[in-house]
């Protein structure tokens, strides 16, 4: 049984509860764009690669496979999909024709925007809300978070 009064049980009781409203805000905060994407048939890893193509066009796979820190094999079928359903192009880089560079085509550009627009749409509210010192705070923590 947990005794409330020890400081050391107050403080796991804190990182569970921490955990907990991790959890449940991650979910809250891809609910709607897992929504969007269900409906084409795909999932978060492809909201995630068409994130992080449209923050750096002409990204190479090389260089996407190192931003996610994921194998090649686990990027390989997400990102065959959405070449193939137009999202992505992948084109021969000019400096070197064996490097595929990554874009996002119009159509891939329009999906994220809605996908990542749903989510700034809902961190924006969340932030008004809690107000500018617990945005830094929250900020901090992500950061360290991160840095592990």
């Amino acid at each position: 049984m947990v005794d409330p009064t020890s400081s050391e049980d107050a403080r796991q009781a804190q990182l569970r509860d921490a955990i907990e409203l991790l959890y449940f805000a991650y979910r809250g905060f891809t609910d709607r764009p897992d929504r969007i994407l269900e409906r084409r048939g795909l999932s978060r890893v492809h909201h995630r690669v068409l994130y992080f193509i449209a923050r750096r066009p002409e990204i190479s796979v090389t260089g996407l496979l190192g931003m996610l820190a994921v194998s090649k094999q686990a990027l390989n079928g997400p990102l065959r999909q959405l070449i193939e359903l137009d999202l992505v192009a992948a084109l021969p880089s000019a400096e070197d024709r064996r490097v595929k560079n990554l874009s996002l085509t119009e159509a891939g550009a329009k999906l994220e925007a809605e996908l990542t627009g749903a989510q700034m749409s809902h961190l924006q509210a969340a932030f008004e809300r809690a107000g500018r010192d617990a945005v830094r705070g929250w900020r901090e923590v992500m950061a360290e978070l991160a840095a592990d």
